[in-house]
């Protein structure tokens, strides 16, 4: 079995730039999953692991056999290798270098009767993930992002979704696109926005939905809220305007399933 003890290594410096460049990850069609959960989540998900590197002291070679199988590489790595690599500060003692999958919405599959999640230029990763987590919570049929600030790799939007990344189907495309599709696929969107709305409970969610959400700085464009359904509101009765983004999803997402029964 290969091993590599020195984080100068240049295969080594290569996965560094990974973790920390999304161009990195766009040329080479990869980017790293960190934790044996997460790596279990990607491989239900789907995701295929070219290399899986491993610190021997935290987890055994026959224990990275029975996580990933046989025939994916396996490299046995030093405390420092692992040090560099790594993006959490707790040690699980295993990364993984993934294929990254299309995120068109052309390769989206939904049932007859859809709920979806769009989320428009969502600016932190953090709120990405928690998005991906309330997604998978309440089993959406899709997450869609549109005019993404950042790629769906960034190692912080994997680690706040805890895996849930690799559990959701999930397309990006422009705000136009995403209208486009949602009208041809007959899809009613409501757009969760201050001007002209209605309170969201009020809403019919029961028949093909998407939930629409923007940031808290400055909301959903202009072209969600002349093209909605319905513009939606989740009434505030303290001082401020909105919430974080990753709340008011999950507010909308979780009487959308209420309607539905949990079904």
């Amino acid at each position: 079995m290969k091993q590599i003890t020195s984080a100068q290594n240049a295969y080594i410096k290569s996965l560094a730039l990974l973790q920390e460049k999304s161009k990195e990850r766009k040329k080479t069609g990869t980017f790293l999953i960190e934790g044996i959960r997460e790596i279990e989540l990607a491989l239900k998900g789907g995701y295929e692991l070219e290399t899986v590197l491993f610190l021997p002291e935290i987890n055994p070679e026959q224990q990275i056999l029975k996580l990933v199988g046989n025939k994916t590489q396996l490299i046995e790595i030093s405390k420092e290798v692992y040090q560099k690599l790594a993006y959490r500060d707790t040690t699980e003692g295993v990364l993984a270098v993934a294929k990254a999958k299309s995120f068109s919405l052309a390769d989206l599959k939904l049932p007859q009767n859809p709920l979806i999640l769009v989320a428009e230029a969502p600016e932190k990763p953090g709120n990405i993930g928690a998005m991906f987590r309330t997604a998978d919570a309440a089993n959406l049929d899709a997450v869609i992002i549109a005019n993404p600030k950042s790629d769906m790799y960034n190692p912080n939007i994997v680690r706040s979704s805890v895996g849930c990344i690799f559990t959701n189907q999930i397309a990006v495309g422009t705000t136009a696109e995403i209208i486009d599709y949602l009208k041809e696929n007959q899809i009613d969107f409501y757009a969760a926005t201050l001007q002209n709305s209605t309170s969201y409970h009020v809403q019919d969610y029961t028949t093909p939905t998407a939930l629409v959400v923007g940031t808290e700085a400055t909301g959903l464009s202009q072209e969600w809220r002349d093209n909605a359904t319905q513009n939606i509101i989740i009434p505030m009765q303290g001082e401020i305007d909105s919430m974080n983004v990753s709340v008011a999803a999950a507010i909308l997402i979780f009487e959308a399933k209420r309607q539905r029964n949990f079904k």
